[in-house]
């Protein structure tokens, strides 16, 4: 097959871009679609501090007929390069037919760029940031993506792994069923930890009770995360879109923020209402019914994702994950959750792990990030413009 890749400069292409996905999976009742508006958003460089520190280019494929087969972002993190001394270039938005033409007339033309820009490997998928969906789908086809995970068909890891792409780092998700009572131990080690350290739980009632805490929690979240793999501190522009990402959906039920003696944020724990349901019947679009369904979901919902647990650096390892979960299961018991389901977490993340230890629990979904070191060669790619 014959492909043409061209990098994606108007708008309408940009539009393209973000609807390509929801179009080749529109009969997959396994597949969550994104709110297209809010993809483009983040791939926006006036919509997206990312971008402070991050730049990238993206491409879509051409079949003979122009139909587009397939897609795919390159992006550079200069901040992360920087950190960890690396020349990485990373690849994510990555999407495409069963065809081997497409794929590698695709990755060619990231494996070019990140040549030009003097980068020694590819790595992804990933987004700019820790935050966005990463991984390719690799176990748990048969599973609905959480709202924050991603889902593609078995043939996307053939494909990388024929042209020369390996394991990086695997990401897991977890199916927690709730007990109809909680274990008391959670309760007990939590009153322990408390007084042990002179922590106590934020007063948090409302929405806007939030708003003293946030910046500890941002401050929080780059000590907690500061060593994880792929992650770079977030500067108060990222803060800013993180929290407007968030902070519409929160539920307070499932917030957890703990205090040391001097108020200031030592850990927090957040979990949100299932959306993936809600984002199918919305098909992408929050207008002019998607934002009933995602509003009907965050109301009366079984199942919860747990989407972030960061505790400070001085104080992991001493069982403040446990204060953090005894507070979100008060919720749980509240709203009759049946379900947890944990959003993509690096395999290794026992802290989180020995969470579910008391609990019926299943490894359902695995993610895998992929790495191939480059060489300066001439690519043949298989596009014609």
């Amino acid at each position: 097959m014959k492909i043409k890749v061209k990098e994606v400069t108007t708008k309408k292409e940009l539009r393209e871009f973000v609807h390509f996905p929801n179009e080749l999976y529109k009969d997959n009742p396994y597949y969550v679609p994104q709110i297209e508006s809010m993809d483009r958003d983040t791939l926006t460089p006036s919509k997206n501090h990312a971008f402070e520190v991050c730049e990238g280019k993206y491409w879509l494929a051409y079949d003979e007929q122009d139909k587009i087969v397939g897609r795919v972002a390159g992006i550079v993190n200069h901040r992360y390069n920087e950190k960890v001394g690396e020349k990485t270039c990373r690849f994510g938005w990555i999407d495409f037919i069963d065809n081997r033409d497409v794929s590698e007339a695709l990755m060619n033309t990231v494996e070019a760029y990140a040549l030009e820009k003097g980068m020694e490997k590819v790595c992804g998928p990933l987004g700019f940031l820790e935050f966005d969906a990463a991984g390719i789908l690799v176990d748990g086809f048969d599973r609905l993506p959480t709202a924050y995970g991603k889902y593609n068909d078995p043939y996307y890891e053939y494909h990388l792994w024929s042209m020369g792409y390996r394991k990086d780092v695997d990401f897991v998700e977890y199916l927690i069923n709730v007990p109809d009572v909680f274990p008391e131990r959670y309760a007990r080690a939590a009153k322990i930890v408390a007084e042990k350290y002179q922590l106590h739980e934020a007063p948090i009632s409302n929405r806007k009770d939030i708003d003293p805490y946030l910046n500890g929690v941002f401050r929080c979240l780059n000590s907690a995360y500061s060593k994880l793999h792929g992650f770079t501190e977030l500067s108060p522009g990222q803060c800013e879109d993180l929290g407007k990402q968030f902070l519409s959906n929160i539920n307070v039920d499932y917030l957890s923020i703990i205090l040391d003696g001097n108020n200031q944020v030592v850990a927090f724990g957040v979990a949100l209402p299932s959306l993936s349901k809600a984002l199918q019947k919305a098909k992408g679009r929050m207008f002019p019914f998607g934002w009933y369904h995602m509003l009907k979901a965050l109301k009366k919902n079984d199942t919860i994702d747990l989407l972030l647990i960061a505790i400070d650096e001085h104080y992991q390892n001493k069982g403040v994950n446990a204060m953090i979960f005894n507070k979100i299961a008060k919720g749980i018991v509240k709203n009759g959750i049946k379900y947890i389901e944990s959003t993509r977490e690096l395999e290794d993340n026992s802290q989180v792990q020995n969470l579910w230890h008391y609990f019926e629990h299943d490894l359902v979904k695995r993610a895998r990030t992929y790495i191939k070191p480059l060489k300066e060669q001439k690519h043949e790619n298989k596009s014609a413009e």
